[in-house]
């Protein structure tokens, strides 16, 4: 058992503590929202962030979270800055297939996490592990700059 603080909670997981935290939320835990893309953590489908900070899931161990805080995207509702850029989303009609956009989401929380007025460059750089095979880039700068104005 390995003891993970997922979204503010304690949540036990019976799990080999290698298992990556990406398959302890699906298989486990039955959190569906972070998603399965590449495995090699090369797409950013299913980022989350530990500790704050947006890391690839289908790649970190459980045994590397273990007294650390995971924020999944389930948890972004209720978070200013996560619903800030939610809501940015839907205002720009950026999903197309949506696939990636948890991932998305997530990047685009932790960037404006530590960069209130973040440039093109800026989004560029914390994005670019995000890929959106619908090509949605455009709409996506144009939501992180809304979420960036909604919330100064």
């Amino acid at each position: 058992m390995v003891t993970l603080n997922i979204n503010g909670r304690d949540m036990q997981v019976d799990a080999d503590p290698a298992t990556p935290i990406l398959w302890a939320l699906r298989d486990n835990l039955n959190m569906t929202g972070t998603k399965f893309g590449c495995g090699a953590a090369l797409c950013g489908a299913c980022t989350v962030h530990l500790n704050g900070d947006a890391i690839r899931s289908c790649i970190t161990p459980i045994s590397a979270a273990a007294g650390q805080k995971i924020t999944t995207i389930e948890a972004m509702e209720g978070d200013a800055v996560g619903k800030a850029v939610q809501d940015a989303w839907v205002r720009h009609d950026v999903p197309q297939c949506g696939y990636c956009q948890s991932g998305q989401v997530m990047s685009a929380t932790a960037l404006l996490r530590t960069n209130k007025k973040p440039t093109d460059a800026d989004i560029d750089g914390a994005m670019s592990g995000n890929i959106c095979r619908c090509g949605t880039y455009q709409r996506i700068r144009a939501a992180i700059k809304d979420a960036a104005t909604t919330l100064a």
